[in-house]
C-alpha cells in the first residue's frame, strides 16, 4: 500500500481516539439514525479528510430517494454512505440497499456503516449486479498508531482515494488471498514441490502427487479453501495465469530462434 503522509498518520491518531470516545457514548445512548449520520459526516471531514462543505453530500438522489452521503471529489462521486443508527446490527438487506443505489449511477465503492462497524464492497456490474467484499472493521477496536489499522482507514481518506490506493489494495487481495494460495498449492507444480521436499527429508521415498493432493484435501486444507465457488474462481484465475505465462515464454523464444 502507498505511503500514509505524515500529516495524515497525525491526524488518525488525534482524530480515532476522539472519535471513539464519542461513538462510545452514542453507542451507550443508543441514539438514532439521524444523530449518526451526524456523527458520520463528522468523520468524514476531521478524520477522513474531506471538505464538509463541497465534498460531502446528503443530496445524492437515487430513484427519487436521498442516498445518506456520498464523498464527490472533481464533480465524480468516489463512493456512497449508507447510516444505519448505531445501536443496529448491520444486514444483508441494508447492504443489498447501499449496492442498488451505487449500482443505479455506477458508483464502484459503497460504504454501510452504523458508525462503529464499516463495511466496503466494491460493485460488480455483471448481470445481475452483485458485489464483493473489500474489507470490514470496527473503529473501536482500532489502534491509531498500529500501520495495519492506519492502513484500513486510509483507504477512505481524501489523500487516499486521490491516490487510488483503494483501487491497489483491492488488486492485491484479489491475488494475495487463502484461495489463491490454496489453488497454488493444489495446482500441478505445488503438488511436485511438495514431492521434492518430501524426497530431500527421505532420499528414496516413492510418493506421488495423488497422494499428496489426496491428503491436503483431506486432512491439511479447510473445506472452504477446498470446494466451492471462491477456491473455484480462484483455480481458475490461476490456470489462466499459467497459459498466458507460457504463451509468453513460447512467443520469447520463437522471437530468439528468429
Amino acid at each position: 500500500m502507498a505511503q500514509i503522509p505524515k500529516r495524515v498518520t497525525e491526524r488518525l491518531t488525534k482524530e480515532v481516539r476522539k472519535f471513539q470516545r464519542i461513538l462510545q457514548t452514542a453507542k451507550d445512548r443508543d441514539i438514532n439514525e439521524s444523530d449518526t449520520v451526524i456523527i458520520i459526516t463528522d468523520m468524514l471531514s476531521s478524520l477522513f479528510g474531506y471538505d464538509k462543505y463541497s465534498e460531502i453530500t446528503s443530496e445524492f438522489v437515487v430513484r427519487g430517494t436521498y442516498c445518506d452521503l456520498a464523498i464527490q471529489l472533481d464533480d465524480s462521486v468516489k463512493y456512497l454512505i449508507e447510516v444505519k443508527a448505531i445501536g443496529l446490527e448491520l444486514k444483508e438487506s441494508h447492504l443489498r440497499q447501499v449496492i442498488g443505489y451505487g449500482a443505479q449511477h455506477g458508483v464502484q465503492w459503497v460504504v454501510l456503516t452504523n458508525g462503529t462497524h464499516w463495511v466496503i464492497h466494491r460493485i460488480k456490474f455483471d448481470m445481475p449486479v452483485s458485489s464483493e467484499l473489500l474489507c470490514s472493521f470496527n473503529i473501536l477496536e482500532l489502534n491509531p498508531r498500529k500501520k495495519d489499522d492506519q492502513d484500513i482507514l486510509f483507504l477512505l481518506c481524501k489523500e487516499g482515494i486521490s491516490k487510488d490506493v483503494i483501487e491497489d489494495f483491492h488488486k492485491h487481495i484479489k491475488s494475495v488471498n487463502k484461495y489463491i494460495i490454496g489453488a497454488i498449492i493444489q495446482s500441478e507444480s505445488g503438488l511436485n514441490n511438495i514431492r521434492r521436499e518430501i524426497r530431500k527429508i527421505s532420499p528414496g521415498t516413492k510418493v506421488e502427487t495423488k497422494e499428496i493432493e489426496e491428503i491436503l484435501v483431506n486432512e491439511v486444507l479447510k473445506r472452504e479453501i477446498v470446494s466451492g465457488d471462491l477456491p473455484d474462481g480462484a483455480k481458475n484465475k490461476l490456470k489462466k495465469a499459467i497459459l498466458k505465462h507460457k504463451a509468453k515464454l513460447d512467443k520469447n523464444k520463437s522471437e530468439i530462434k528468429g
